[in-house]
């Protein structure tokens, strides 16, 4: 065989679990016009996890003057979102809950990463711990996925 027919094979080939979870990734994040409003990007996607960064701005500032929780809660919600979503199944939240372990200030650049703890066909739980620029752990999170049916983007298996 040779190179030239090999990687005719390779683009032929149907696309394994890591490019599955970037496809769906992005278009699951093409369309959220939410995360996309906030500030949120996505450093980092594999089957089932997910890494999203957003910068505070100062009209994230509660009356206390720090982030309000809303937003913590809305950056780990999407990092959720891109971990389930990442089979090509369509999957939404079916229940979540967050602790805040620290106050987030204006300027504090937040990552979350999300990772599966568990999955069958229909559920799965997620943990996502939301970290600022210090690599200080700010709020854990943890949701509880639903399978609805259908796909993210059309079958890549071809």
């Amino acid at each position: 065989m040779t190179s030239e027919h090999a990687s005719d094979e390779a683009r032929q080939a149907p696309p394994g679990p890591q490019r599955i979870a970037q496809l769906c990734a992005e278009a699951l994040l093409a369309g959220d016009q939410a995360s996309r409003n906030l500030g949120m990007r996505m450093e980092d996607v594999k089957p089932g996890a997910a890494r999203l960064r957003m910068t505070v701005r100062l009209d994230m500032v509660n009356g206390h003057g720090i982030c309000h929780g809303g937003i913590v809660f809305a950056l780990a919600d999407s990092a959720f979102a891109v971990a389930c979503n990442t089979y090509n199944a369509v999957t939404v939240a079916a229940a979540a809950s967050i602790d805040f372990l620290a106050p987030v200030r204006v300027h504090d650049e937040l990552t979350a990463e999300a990772r599966e703890l568990w999955r069958s066909k229909r559920s799965g739980i997620y943990e996502i711990v939301v970290s600022n620029q210090r690599g200080e752990q700010v709020a854990l999170f943890r949701g509880r996925s639903h399978s609805t049916g259908g796909q993210i983007v059309p079958d890549p298996q071809g």
